[in-house]
């Protein structure tokens, strides 16, 4: 950069007496030799303010929107975010299954209801008459009734008196909580719309209205939300404690809005269980009301500290967050110092992951490379970079390293926190239709109910059959049945 704004003008034996210059436009310049260089040739300050000034303007130029690099992805504007492809340089993979794999497609109807035959009268083409053959071809359609419509149905409930209690008793209706006015499938599946797959309010109105020809108030919705939810308080307490004992567990957390006040949507997850918890806390404080003392898994997580906070067994920081920051630095930073080590940790993060990834994996088969790869991550450690940004990320590999690759201890261990991901994205979806909860009973209702049709999704079962069955049985023994485990049939 020394040809703009005049520099280009300036002898070239004065630039090389002239370190200061360079130290200025490589944006290194301490108190003491910025003073050092305003008290020279004025002519040479202003000549290297005018070079700063052009670099502003190019930085501000190749960033759109004059958005800094440094600035968070969710406040970013949409327009000013580069293509996946284009921004980072990768061919984009081949959508579909890989060559070899066998063709997936919906498998047929397990019935046939009705059965219909089609004959032309005439030709199509001439109007002539048709001769009739033997062959024919049959095609199934599988379509919806065209009036589908609720089943009201009138319970007589008969109430006799009892002479040895001396009061009047009567039976149970089993197909709905008391004083409700519609039934456990109609809960379940309103719940399930707007709790398991993120439908709005509004929209599940309209389509019971139009499509089920059922009419009910969004207070009336709500009201039976919250009953379910306390129903199924049990299965959510059963959910924290599998959570608690799991061989390993994925963390992450989201902002969340309760009464326009900020919050934080915490999930706990792994193949079997899916837990929500929403706290005004996003510190420590959260994680040890839930884990208590400690907890005897693997905590797979990212590098936000309150996780540190929890004594574990052993814990896996998520590569892809660490891989992701060097990425974003490179877009700010071309310092030869940050590049060479971001070329060396990139380097040893990828070799980990592709030693993981060999099919004959095992920890004590590849002992060898386990160990080699440890070694260079602590070579790594012991440098001492010149590159503010290089010295960042040196700090936070000496506080995590002898955690950066629990995974390769562990073959059931991913290397990135994918799985809390995954089940945060639902919620995050419905968070953007809904606007979180208005008040704090909504907010556990939310946590109940996203926590339940999360893991009955994980564990393969049928959310509205399931719920419809275990609240016949509350309402018939006072008790809710345990939650129930992994159908593998189901998948």
């Amino acid at each position: 950069m020394w040809y703009v704004c005049g520099m280009a003008r300036m002898p070239h034996d004065r630039l090389l007496v002239e370190p200061l210059v360079a130290q200025a436009l490589a944006g290194r310049l301490d108190d003491a030799q910025a003073r050092q260089l305003a008290g020279r040739d004025p002519e040479l300050v202003a000549l290297t303010l005018l070079a700063l000034a052009r670099r502003i303007r190019d930085l501000q130029a190749h960033t759109p929107g004059g958005v800094s690099p440094s600035t968070p992805s969710g406040q970013r504007p949409i327009y000013t975010k580069p293509n996946v492809a284009a921004g980072r340089g990768r061919r984009r993979k081949r959508p579909g299954a890989r060559d070899g794999h066998p063709g997936h497609h919906r498998p047929p109807p397990p019935r046939i209801d009705e059965h219909r035959e089609h004959h032309l009268k005439v030709c199509p083409c001439c109007g002539g008459p048709l001769q009739r053959c033997q062959r024919s071809r049959t095609r199934l359609i599988e379509d919806l009734p065209e009036n589908l419509h609720s089943v009201v149905t009138e319970h007589t409930i008969h109430r006799d008196y009892c002479p040895k209690c001396k009061k009047h008793v009567e039976p149970v209706v089993p197909d709905a909580l008391p004083n409700a006015t519609f039934g456990h499938r109609l809960i379940s599946f309103t719940s399930w719309c707007h709790y398991g797959l993120g439908v709005t309010l509004d929209q599940l109105i309209d389509i019971l209205q139009f499509h089920l020809q059922t009419k009910l108030s969004a207070g009336g919705l709500s009201a039976a939300w919250q009953r379910l939810a306390d129903i199924l308080r049990p299965w959510y307490e059963q959910l924290a404690e599998e959570a608690k004992k799991a061989a390993y567990l994925h963390a992450d957390e989201t902002g969340w809005r309760v009464q326009g006040q900020t919050c934080w949507l915490w999930c706990f997850a792994n193949g079997q269980v899916c837990y929500y918890l929403i706290d005004r806390c996003r510190g420590s404080p959260v994680l040890q009301r839930f884990f208590g003392e400690a907890f005897d898994g693997i905590l797979l997580h990212d590098f936000w500290a309150a996780y540190e906070s929890i004594d574990v067994a052993d814990r896996q920081y998520c590569l892809v967050h660490l891989l992701r920051e060097l990425e974003k630095v490179d877009q700010h930073n071309t310092s030869p110092q940050w590049q060479a080590f971001a070329k060396t940790l990139r380097r040893l993060l990828r070799d980990g992951i592709r030693l993981r990834k060999r099919p004959d994996f095992t920890p004590t088969r590849y002992q060898s490379r386990i160990l080699r790869i440890g070694r260079r991550l602590d070579t790594l450690i012991a440098t001492e970079p010149d590159d503010a940004d290089a010295r960042r990320l040196l700090k936070r590999l000496r506080r995590t390293g002898d955690h950066l690759f629990t995974f390769l201890d562990y073959p059931a261990i991913p290397f990135e926190n994918n799985c809390a991901e995954r089940m945060i994205r639902p919620a995050v979806i419905l968070r953007k239709n809904s606007q979180s909860n208005r008040s704090e009973r909504g907010a556990r209702t939310q946590a109940v109910l996203m926590s339940v049709y999360r893991t009955l999704h994980l564990r393969g079962h049928d959310p509205l059959r399931t719920l419809a069955e275990a609240l016949r049985t509350y309402l018939q023994s006072g008790q809710l049945p345990p939650l129930p485990a992994a159908d593998i049939a189901d998948r």
